[in-house]
């Protein structure tokens, strides 16, 4: 027997670990598997490599709760640790012994697949624990060990008779811990944490139909037939999926198979994944992954943290902020690389210069699978465009190297469900579309119902017209007129659409300059002038004879402010304006100039409540009016 003090430089190590270390307690049991599924793949590799000449047998991890002793054990079968051991890699606090063997073999590193690095993992038990007892054998022809501590720096270390090989963790649970001694926590903990350990996990037992045994079926003098029940065996309940689809290569999965493994990840996800990419590289860095693309809202809001990162095989975390671009952060799946820099309680990323390129090469890998997947089956992108364009356009806007490869497949799709690239776009509008100064306009409406008036009025004239009616597409539209100083995007209700696109050919007013001078008085009376800049403009006949425009610079401004981080400063807080258009060639236009003041005023009151309600503007007492004045027409 050895007694001896724990070489730990502060006295009080176990209080720091436990309240500072680590931000969540759950975490000792991610902690101690690990240490068990090192122990287990560093035997593999030993054994493999000729210098552990012994069998693995089916070696699995196994948890059991004792809720009368209050202990929780986790015992592995894998490499063991003789009392010398024990007291290098347990007694030395921050000694790893992961840490020295991937030293050691630095050459299999890749193959080795172990996970800890800081040697603080163990240490995590006393978070939960006031005693914990370690019983150990190694694969070597060594005594088996049993070290025990309360706590303090103070342990001891004896010789133990254990007879198998492997480490037994035992942990005397903490009266304020006592959740860790109840089947549905630790299950629960398993299933966020190791639900895809690398080594098998038994948490109790299960009973399942025994295959070995066929349900016999008889009939009773009356030809009724009965069938008994299925026999069932009692089997280890393993709870883990040791062989997750993201560890093999594309080549070997079927389209099947990463639907199957979507559900697996997100059993209370109901609808199926539009589409995945498979991350795959083993320079400059080690990653693989699977990313999934959802069908998305136009909402901004929506929940991120669904992508889960793995450090071979065992959960971190949820938030992949940093090493997933912003962007992309509203896909699904995992991603999992043994390079990617952890803090010490790996429970989160540090700032690396590998994070970038890591970042660097899963955008660049999404890209590329959008631009094949558009080049192959065209219709079939252009029918999930509205699922996925709200992840495009954020890309397009965060990431300048992703807006250069987007740029060949993101999709403008028009009122006459044609979809252009922005290329096509240019070449197909170039002429038609072209005003007299050179400028190119690209039309577009966000609501084809609320503005189908003024849609008409351009499609009419052979013009095409975008449905872009996401939340950030003010902002997108800015930096595409960034890169053509000739090309603005207008939404078509922003003026009558020959004040859109002007060309050479000018309407001539039927009214004079005298009567346009007496008219525009009497109609500025009529409406609200702090809200209403009348402005008469010579139109076709048949155009509406009131109509009201937003104009394109302010609604934009209004709209990148309110969807965040653009616009102008105080512009999301200015109150609305709109131009007040008079067609001066309507017949309802003269009639007015020439009818007495009561007339006037009524037919102004309903040419202006149509032109608001054209817009969406005509609500409570006012529509009310309206409503009752209309009546009155048609009686």
């Amino acid at each position: 027997m050895s007694k001896g003090n724990i070489n730990v430089s502060v006295e009080n190590i176990f209080p720091l670990i436990k309240k500072f270390l680590y931000s969540d307690h759950e975490i000792f049991l991610r902690e101690l598997i690990s240490n068990g599924t090192d122990a287990t793949t560093k035997l593999k590799h030993l054994i493999s490599i000729g210098e552990a000449k012994t069998e693995l047998g089916d070696a699995k991890i196994e948890i059991s709760i004792n809720e009368e002793a209050k202990t929780l054990t986790i015992k592995d079968q894998g490499l063991g640790m003789t009392m010398d051991e024990v007291e290098k890699y347990i007694n030395q606090i921050a000694f790893s012994g992961a840490e020295e063997f991937l030293d050691k073999y630095k050459d299999d590193k890749n193959e080795t697949g172990v996970i800890g690095h800081f040697g603080l993992g163990f240490y995590s038990a006393f978070m939960v624990a006031d005693k914990v007892e370690i019983f150990t054998k190694s694969f070597k022809d060594a005594p088996a060990a049993h070290w025990t501590c309360d706590g303090s720096p103070e342990y001891t270390l004896v010789e133990n008779d254990k007879a198998d090989r492997g480490t037994e963790i035992v942990l005397h649970i903490a009266e304020d811990s006592t959740e860790f001694l109840e089947e549905g926590k630790i299950r629960e903990l398993l299933t966020k944490y190791n639900r895809f350990n690398q080594v098998p996990i038994k948490f109790g037992t299960k009973k399942v139909n025994d295959p070995t045994h066929e349900p016999q079926t008889t009939k009773d003098a009356e030809g009724k037939e009965t069938t008994e029940p299925h026999r069932q065996i009692e089997v280890d309940d393993i709870i883990n999926n040791t062989d997750p689809a993201w560890t093999k290569k594309p080549a070997d999965l079927e389209k099947e198979d990463y639907d199957n493994f979507y559900r697996e990840l997100y059993p209370m996800q109901f609808e199926e994944s539009l589409f995945h990419i498979h991350l795959n590289v083993d320079y400059p860095f080690n990653l693989t992954g699977i990313l999934f693309f959802p069908k998305l809202s136009q909402n901004l809001d929506m929940q991120k943290d669904k992508i889960q990162l793995y450090q071979n095989q065992v959960f971190v975390t949820d938030n992949v902020e940093g090493i997933v671009p912003d962007f992309l952060q509203m896909l699904k799946g995992v991603i999992d690389s043994p390079d990617i820099p952890l803090n010490v309680s790996r429970s989160y990323l540090q700032a690396d210069g590998a994070v970038k390129k890591i970042s660097g090469y899963i955008t660049k890998k999404v890209a590329d699978k959008l631009s094949s997947l558009f080049k192959k089956d065209r219709a079939d992108f252009e029918q999930k465009w509205n699922d996925i364009k709200v992840i495009i356009e954020y890309g397009m806007l965060s990431e300048d190297k992703f807006f250069d490869k987007a740029k060949k497949f993101a999709l403008y799709p028009t009122v006459a469900d044609s979809y252009f690239t922005f290329d096509e776009l240019i070449e197909k509008t170039k002429d038609s579309q072209t005003d007299k100064e050179g400028n190119h306009v690209i039309l577009y409406a966000s609501n084809k119902d609320a503005q189908h008036s003024y849609i008409q009025e351009a499609t009419a004239k052979g013009y095409e017209v975008l449905i872009l009616d996401s939340p950030i597409i003010s902002h997108l539209m800015q930096k595409l007129e960034g890169g053509d100083a000739k090309v603005k995007f207008t939404r078509v209700d922003a003026d009558f659409i020959d004040n859109l696109i002007k060309k050479d050919d000018a309407v001539i007013s039927k009214l004079s300059d005298e009567e346009k001078d007496k008219l525009k008085p009497i109609i500025e009376a009529a409406v609200p002038k702090q809200t209403y800049t009348v402005q008469l403009e010579a139109m076709d006949s048949n155009s509406s004879p009131f109509l009201i425009t937003v104009p394109e610079f302010m609604r934009r401004m209004k709209e990148m402010q309110a969807s965040g981080g653009g616009g102008m400063m105080g512009m999301g807080n200015f109150p609305d304006m709109y131009n007040l258009v008079v067609n001066t060639n309507n017949p309802l236009v003269s009639e007015i100039l020439s009818a007495d003041e009561d007339k006037q005023k009524h037919l102004i009151s309903q040419a202006f409540d149509l032109a608001k309600l054209s817009q969406n503007l005509l609500h409570g007492e006012e529509l009310t009016n309206f409503i009752k004045r209309s009546y009155e027409l048609i009686k």
